[in-house]
């Protein structure tokens, strides 16, 4: 019977967005709801969000990523991931922790829309005021 592969599970977030995050070790294949990274992430700069961890740590190709993510947008998503990746990594190695802090890879960003409120076109947007 084979050893079974370590996996390393987190969860990052981002405004609306969660992302489910597998890593085990491998050769650097990222996958994104069950396609490539590149085939979810059509633009460059999220696909470069993505990989920030990676590249701060050097472990760019020493992993492999399967995520599943929801809610929010592109960006969103994409600092999702890169959260829980940074804590997948920390999971996988505790010497990685400290750089990721320092970056701010850790932080959970809690910045979330804010609701609208009755008498008002948006949260904080009023009608002109008029003295006469």
């Amino acid at each position: 019977m084979a050893a079974e592969e370590q996996v390393f599970y987190a969860t990052g977030r981002r405004k609306t967005s969660s992302a489910r995050i597998f890593l085990k070790p491998g050769t650097g294949k990222i996958t994104i709801n069950s396609k490539a990274a590149d085939e979810y992430m059509y633009a460059p700069s999220p696909r470069i969000t993505v990989l920030q961890a990676f590249a701060l740590t050097s472990t760019k190709g020493k992993y492999d990523v399967y995520a599943t993510v929801k809610g929010g947008g592109i960006k969103g998503q994409a600092e999702a991931i890169r959260h829980g990746i940074a804590r997948a990594l920390t999971i996988a190695d505790e010497t990685l922790r400290e750089p990721l802090k320092k970056a701010g890879y850790l932080t959970r960003d809690p910045r979330k829309v804010e609701r609208k409120k009755y008498g008002l076109h948006k949260a904080r947007k009023a009608v002109q005021f008029s003295k006469r």
